[in-house]
């Protein structure tokens, strides 16, 4: 029988915190639930959890600075968890590494099923007798591979969540195509995924950060419509 996976719940409030850790115990998920910011982060090396549901509003540590915290040593996925819905807390919360963001109050189905979502994502594929064709593009000192989710860029792998790395990889696919910021939105993050377009210019954002600029290609923005990844000859 294959192992639980485990979510680990931060939240100052323990009546949701338990809650929500009902909701995920039916779908036969392992829970383990902090109140504070200094307890998540020692439950994150002690649990070693398959993803974290991390409230905003904590006492001591906030939850912004847990994020940055874990980002800083692992790459677990982490939903953000908030009464704010503001873009500006959005968009934050995603530029510091969380996968999604979930405001308060939540639907339960709803919440399970964005776990499971980016749960999947963080899932290393199969291997098979009968191995598909590799998803893979490569440019002049890139490499985006699907299959395996790696990223080689002037020969050291990179180090990005699943949406940058898909997001790279559609783009890189359909080289000198326009796509608009809700094209992008729908085709990565589907209807699983209720947000707004700047969770696209978010991402964009942190792959400029870790991939620059090649005399051959570019992610390039066609103003007021959307991005591309330019393609040149020389």
């Amino acid at each position: 029988m294959a192992a639980k996976q485990k979510i680990l719940i931060v939240d100052d409030d323990n009546n949701i915190a338990e809650l929500i850790s009902l909701y995920l115990t039916k779908e036969c998920f392992d829970t383990r639930i902090v109140n504070d910011g200094e307890e998540a982060l020692l439950a994150f090396e002690q649990y070693s959890p398959n993803l974290i549901l991390l409230d905003l509003m904590l006492p001591g540590i906030d939850g912004y600075q847990v994020c940055r915290e874990v980002r800083s040593k692992a790459n677990v996925p982490i939903i953000m968890l908030s009464a704010k819905g503001e873009i500006f807390d959005k968009v934050l919360g995603l530029e510091l590494g969380a996968d999604d963001y979930i405001i308060k109050p939540f639907d339960s189905k709803e919440l399970v099923a964005r776990v499971k979502a980016v749960l999947r994502r963080y899932q290393p594929p199969r291997t098979e007798e009968n191995t598909p064709e590799l998803k893979c593009v490569k440019y002049p000192d890139l490499v985006v591979n699907l299959s395996n989710y790696s990223v080689i860029y002037r020969g050291r792998a990179v180090d990005m969540p699943p949406k940058e790395l898909e997001l790279l990889y559609f783009l890189a696919s359909s080289p000198n195509q326009v796509f608009t910021r809700e094209q992008l939105l729908d085709h990565i993050w589907g209807y699983e995924y209720i947000g707004d377009t700047r969770t696209v210019d978010v991402h964009v954002k942190r792959l400029r950060e870790k991939i620059k600029d090649h005399a051959n290609w570019s992610l390039a923005t066609v103003w007021s419509v959307g991005y591309k990844f330019e393609v040149r000859d020389l």
